[in-house]
């Protein structure tokens, strides 16, 4: 009679398999955490690289990102009027010297 090892048990097959599945899901939790998106999305399917279409979380457009832009733009101007730094545009800029120039070099051997 051939063996059959411990019949109440699993088989080795068995083990392998609940084994593989709960190492599949271990690592499925922990690269979910790392991304920090949501329980709920994360069900839907989202993934670490894919935006929703609809939504707080969905991408912007690049019509609506450049208006976006042109407002923030106008808030920092706001924002720097009011503490006073304001932009002098008819101001001259000051010329910036890399070294020093030939006529003071004369002397120096």
């Amino acid at each position: 009679m051939p063996s059959g090892g411990n019949l109440n048990g699993l088989s080795k097959n068995r083990l392998a398999a609940r084994a593989s599945k709960a190492r599949k899901q271990r690592t499925k939790k922990s690269v979910a955490g790392k991304h920090k998106i949501e329980k709920a999305d994360v069900r839907r399917g989202a993934k670490p690289g894919l935006l929703p279409t609809s939504g707080p979380n969905a991408r912007i457009s690049s019509k609506k990102a450049k208006k976006l832009e042109k407002k923030l733009g106008y808030a920092v101007q706001r924002s720097m009027a009011a503490s006073g730094e304001a932009v002098m545009k008819d101001a001259a800029e000051e010329d910036v010297r890399d070294g020093p120039d030939e006529n003071e070099m004369e002397g120096i051997a």
